[in-house]
């Protein structure tokens, strides 16, 4: 249920946001602040989840997905998943798959690579998952959705979470009725993204679901879907009385994002925003540390459209992002980036065509011409 104090900022006009940071355990792993980074295919690997730690210092850090059928037949490219340090801990790995005892045998694998909390995937709907069964397709499938938690739970003794969507489509809306049954097996958490699986990233999140699972489990609910700003944060915990906010797609070459909702949250202030000299030295430090395991071409080419999103809303970005696209070395990111004017707002809420917040800067540096030809 709602707790009183939520309630209460809920009936007051004039409340201030400074409740609504109040830090909450899974299991015994202590979430602090209550903003966590969403687990995302090709972007939360080790070197963005450094950059998060180090500039947002989010309450929980949360791996990229991993393919539990992948790890089983001993994948290289997944083992290479398995490169977090202790700069990201707290730390809960998502594993994705349908077999229960494959999802135990990589929960068992996972725990003994130092994971804090093992997270199973009930929310993604891309095909290729749903058509192993795996991901969202398991609202679809109830028995089976029981059969791999009960297997994950019995095999770890750190605390299982199940991330989902609010479910299959919107004459499937089961996820209160699943995460009751689900939490009697030991599931420690949720994390409800308000968006049924047909709908992919379509539409807008329906919050009022978030409270309804909310409402169902005395066990912690995260929220998550369309947290654009810090201010979509704190509405969404005052309307839905979850526990903690996971930020997804808005952090992406936006860690700072992190720091932005935890501090909203704490005192009802909107820091400024970072000034470009230091997007420039976090995408490098992203794209340096990548290097250190993907090698310098590989990490580049991946990275090709997530590093012009550290300046997003720069006049010239699109040029910038053009040359960014054509790049093969750090050294031709520095000197592209080298060219980017600093800001001249202390802040700027505007968000751009896709509802994620952009920043302004002074000149641009398209009328000087570009040096060379989503998630």
């Amino acid at each position: 249920m709602v707790h009183e104090d939520i309630q209460s900022t809920l009936s007051s006009d004039n409340a201030t946001p400074s409740n609504l940071a109040k830090p909450f355990y899974i299991g015994e792993v202590y979430v602090n602040p209550p903003v966590i980074l969403a687990p995302m295919a090709d972007v939360t690997n080790g070197a963005f989840r450094r950059i998060c730690a180090k500039i947002g210092k989010p309450g929980l850090l949360c791996t990229e997905q991993i393919s539990t059928m992948a790890l089983h037949h001993a994948s290289e490219r997944t083992r290479k998943m398995f490169d977090w340090t202790d700069a990201e801990k707290p730390l809960s790995v998502q594993l994705f798959g349908s077999d229960p005892a494959i999802m135990a045998e990589a929960a068992r694998i996972s725990e003994e690579r130092g994971a804090n909390i093992l997270d199973i995937n009930m929310g993604c709907w891309v095909p290729k998952v749903c058509r192993q069964g795996a991901g969202a397709a398991l609202l679809r499938d109830h028995s089976l959705a029981i059969r791999v938690v009960k297997a994950v739970v019995k095999a770890v003794k750190v605390p299982v979470t199940v991330k989902m969507r609010a479910g299959w489509s919107q004459d499937l809306l089961n996820t209160p009725e699943l995460a009751k049954e689900l939490e009697q097996l030991g599931v420690r958490a949720f994390t409800l993204h308000a968006r049924t699986a047909q709908q992919g990233f379509n539409g807008e999140a329906d919050w009022s679901l978030i409270r309804h699972i909310k409402d169902a489990v005395d066990t912690p609910v995260i929220g998550n879907g369309d947290i654009r700003l810090p201010q979509d944060a704190r509405r969404m915990m005052l309307e839905t009385g979850c526990d903690g906010v996971m930020v997804g797609r808005a952090a992406i070459g936006n860690p700072w994002i992190l720091k932005d909702i935890a501090h909203y949250l704490a005192v009802g202030e909107l820091l400024p925003p970072p000034s470009v000299s230091e997007r420039k030295q976090a995408a490098l430090e992203h794209v340096r540390d990548l290097a250190e395991l993907y090698g310098e071409e590989r990490a580049v080419r991946h990275l090709r459209a997530q590093l012009p999103r550290y300046f997003r809303g720069l006049p010239g970005a699109v040029h910038m992002r053009m040359d960014v696209m054509t790049a093969l070395t750090i050294s031709r990111i520095e000197e592209i980036l080298d060219n980017v004017l600093p800001c001249s707002r202390t802040r700027d809420d505007e968000t751009g065509e896709d509802g994620y917040p952009v920043f302004q800067a002074a000149n641009s540096f398209a009328d000087r011409g570009s040096s060379s030809g989503s998630h």
